[in-house]
């Protein structure tokens, strides 16, 4: 939980200086904790297929041409007394963007399994394969690390297309607030995989993301390391991770799992313990 001290942290989590040693505090290990040596990490590395990269290049293609073509357009709509809404839309944008990076990580973190049809390998498997090597993410090209979540802002980036195509420039102005923190959400969303890369990038980084993330305009690294103290049951978002600390405080997400274990029977993080426990 993040009531973690700084010991536990270190001894329970990927160290910062030296990501995949799997701590010196370990004494007579015999298998890796974590890493690309892990069996399960191998196993899960090896489900990434040429078809879902396919799928990750096209969504990126068009959620790019969306973002450009709905960019343009509000340029085109801006009005100078319009800063003050952009502002606003902008930190909305921010704090949705964190919330629902949050409900996805706890989503596919805590339920599911690599076997579901479609979305087990699609979608549950780079989550399983995060927790087991943490610096995989660190490894992987644009393209692997951010082509699902571009993917996820493309019905609303061609929504609000058709709308730009189809509605008068008065009806634009009076929808302006609306369509500005639309396109900022999706902004947010889409770059939310890059922050949290960002966030296991112990070296090598340009100085002006270190200092946005120190800032904590962007998520921290230290801030994110609390989430990967195994069993992995906190700090779930990942965009700026400002709403971490509330939703710890009033245990959103402990009792979203007492729920679902109540209501299904299920156990929350099973299928991602079973892949922790794989040994060669």
């Amino acid at each position: 939980m993040a009531s973690k001290d700084e010991q536990e942290i270190v001894q329970n989590s990927m160290t910062e200086d030296d990501p995949n040693g799997n701590s010196s505090l370990v004494i007579e290990q015999k298998a890796p904790r974590w890493g690309p040596q892990h069996a399960g990490a191998k196993e899960l590395a090896s489900l990434y297929t040429g078809g879902k990269r396919l799928q990750e290049i096209i969504c990126l293609v068009i959620s790019i041409c969306l973002m450009l073509f709905n960019f343009t357009h509000l340029c085109l709509h801006f009005q100078l007394e319009n800063w003050i809404v952009v502002l606003g839309a902008a930190l909305l944008g921010i704090l949705s963007a964190d919330f629902l990076s949050g409900l996805v990580h706890w989503g596919a973190d805590t339920w599911g399994s690599v076997e579901l049809p479609v979305l087990g390998k699609n979608f549950i498997r780079p989550f399983r394969e995060h927790h087991i090597d943490p610096t995989a993410i660190t490894r992987h090209d644009f393209v692997e690390t951010n082509g699902d979540n571009f993917a996820v802002t493309i019905p609303s980036l061609l929504s609000m297309a058709y709308r730009f195509l189809t509605s008068s420039p008065e009806q634009i102005q009076d929808n302006y607030c609306w369509e500005s923190y639309v396109f900022l959400l999706a902004m947010f969303v889409s770059m939310t995989n890059q922050f949290h890369k960002w966030s296991h990038t112990y070296f090598g980084l340009p100085r002006y993301i270190t200092i946005f993330q120190d800032l904590h305009i962007i998520l921290p690294r230290r801030h994110h390391r609390i989430h990967h103290v195994a069993p992995h049951e906190t700090y779930f978002c990942i965009t700026t991770g400002w709403l971490n600390y509330p939703l710890e405080k009033l245990r959103f997400w402990t009792l979203l799992e007492s729920v679902i274990e109540y209501v299904s029977g299920y156990k929350p993080r099973a299928d991602d313990f079973k892949w922790a426990q794989k040994s060669d």
